[in-house]
């Protein structure tokens, strides 16, 4: 009897010569990109004393600055990681937002610690676009899923490392060196945390470039003009740039009406949430070198901003590369990034007050805090994707379909319940205590969501696809998550644990959404080179 033919591409688990030393260095890139993202949270009492903002302002810089020119560049460092050599272009990025961290040591006002944040989103920008995109390279698709561990651990680590060496740096600094109209100790931390990417950033300029998709048997020939392709893409998504791009791409009438009528709804929606979160929470005006803005107005003025340049990529990539835009609109790849933002929403918004959290409630100092909280939650998040990475592997290929999605289903589904009894600890011990179960469980997430998001695309496709990602998950997540909890702990008299248990009303479109996953992912992935072929794509 014959035996049934099983796929090379599953079936092989040989991990690529250098592969093991690429993880390591793209899972040190994504440690430092979170402690630099995240340090703000534990030094943000510290901030808003000396600067005179509120929870609000904090998460305007902790999310809404940050993501909007994350969001931004990512598009074009992504479409460049897809074409240029991801090792150099990941050792300039870091080396940039290494310098951008440290330029919050300066910070005197809202304004030049917004600039620090703007500097730090752009650099990590290519973060995960690049450093997904060449693990992808090494391994195949059979160990992507304890790849993929290995890099959530990593952030893991990042996250927990942020609130230790922040407390601790800055609490050092404060009782050693502080003098009257010199450096705080928050800025010396922003110091600290700048100084790891530079020697990252050599490491990563040596390292050789593999060959792109060879591990998958489809070898992808280097694009002629990367920057260019990048540009364009950049000035195809910016407002104003992009109507003449729609010009130069001959788009149809109906292409022109759709753009321009999705900008009137965007702009309607957002002044209206604007004006909803004034009368929920009124803050005083932001002083931007000189400029009065409304926080309110500012937060969902970025956001806007973010959802009509996805507007806009749509729209380019379906004149300028059919065979992307068809691939992008697998159904399954359109709720892995949806499910991904949302708890993006849940994670971020979390993240950004714990800390806070735990000094107002239990009356921790910065340095407890930061130490405690950040040791345990860095412990938990290498544990938990560490065992959600090989299970992810088993399960894909013993549950086909509910493999990876019954995994997700129950971290995303599951942690929420136990948010609840955690928030509501009587003591900090008994926080760090129900912590562990939380945490283990919320961190088993990502393995198996962006192993399932990643298999839906060609390997060339693979850095536009996540930075694509990265807006969505960044304007819907990391824009909007820290702010909404900060509004309502505005709101709500400063209960911070309310505001951050109100955020995780978000699972149960989750839930839902891994669902419908679930029903159909397999066959969605099985029509990826049909698809691909049928949008004129030579494979």
């Amino acid at each position: 009897m014959d035996q049934p033919t099983q796929d090379p591409m599953a079936a092989k688990s040989a991990v690529a010569r250098g592969g093991w030393y690429a993880l390591a260095l793209v899972s040190l890139t994504q440690l430092l990109s979170l402690l630099d993202r995240n340090i703000l949270a534990i030094l943000s009492p510290r901030i808003k004393k000396d600067l005179g903002i509120g929870d609000a302002e904090m998460g305007l810089l902790y999310g809404t600055v940050f993501a909007l020119f994350y969001a931004l560049f990512s598009l074009p460092l992504g479409r460049l990681s897809d074409g240029w050599r991801r090792t150099w272009l990941l050792a300039l990025c870091i080396g940039f937002w290494s310098i951008s961290t440290g330029l919050a040591a300066f910070a005197a006002g809202f304004a030049l610690l917004a600039l620090s944040r703007l500097g730090v989103g752009i650099g990590e920008a290519a973060s995960q676009p690049a450093g997904t995109s060449l693990v992808f390279d090494y391994f195949p698709k059979a160990r992507r899923g304890f790849a993929m561990a290995i890099i959530a651990a990593a952030i893991a680590v990042g996250l927990g490392l942020s609130s230790m060496l922040g407390g601790v740096a800055a609490d050092w600094w404060d009782t050693h060196h502080a003098v009257e109209g010199g450096m705080k100790g928050w800025q010396f931390a922003f110091v600290i945390a700048a100084l790891p990417g530079l020697p990252l950033a050599m490491l990563l300029w040596r390292m050789p470039e593999p060959r792109r998709g060879e591990i998958e048997g489809i070898v992808t020939p280097p694009d002629p003009a990367p920057f260019r392709a990048g540009g364009a893409l950049l000035a195809a998504v910016l407002p104003v740039t992009n109507w003449l791009a729609l010009a130069r791409q001959g788009a149809s009438p109906r292409q022109w009406v759709a753009n321009l009528g999705a900008l009137v709804l965007i702009v309607a929606a957002m002044v209206g949430l604007a004006r909803l979160g004034m009368a929920a929470s009124p803050r005083p005006p932001l002083d931007l070198g000189g400029l009065l803005v409304s926080p309110h107005a500012l937060q969902w003025a970025v956001v806007g901003f973010g959802l009509y340049v996805v507007v806009n990529l749509v729209q380019s990539l379906k004149l300028t590369d059919a065979p992307v835009h068809a691939v992008m609109r697998s159904p399954s790849l359109m709720i892995c990034m949806a499910v991904g933002s949302l708890q993006s929403t849940i994670n971020y918004g979390c993240m950004a007050f714990t800390p806070a959290f735990l000094m107002k409630t239990y009356h921790l100092s910065p340095a407890e805090a930061g130490f405690q909280f950040g040791l345990l939650s860095a412990g938990l998040g290498v544990v938990g994707p560490l065992i959600a990475g090989p299970v992810t592997d088993w399960a894909h290929v013993r549950f086909a379909n509910w493999g990876r999605v019954g995994l997700a289903l129950f971290a995303m589904g599951g942690s929420p319940l136990i948010a609840v009894w955690v928030y509501h600890a009587p003591d900090a011990g008994s926080f760090f205590w129900r912590f562990v179960p939380y945490s283990l469980v919320l961190t088993m997430w990502l393995p198996p969501l962006y192993a399932t998001l990643y298999d839906q695309v060609l390997p060339r496709m693979r850095g536009i696809t996540a930075s694509t990602y990265v807006v969505v998950m960044t304007i819907c997540g990391l824009g909007v998550g820290p702010y909404v909890v900060g509004m309502i702990s505005d709101a709500v008299g400063g209960n911070l644990g309310t505001a951050i248990l109100s955020i995780n009303l978000v699972a149960v479109v989750i839930v839902v959404l891994l669902i419908a996953l679930g029903l159909r992912v397999r066959s969605d992935e099985a029509m990826l080179i049909p698809r691909a072929r049928a949008a004129g794509e030579p494979v």
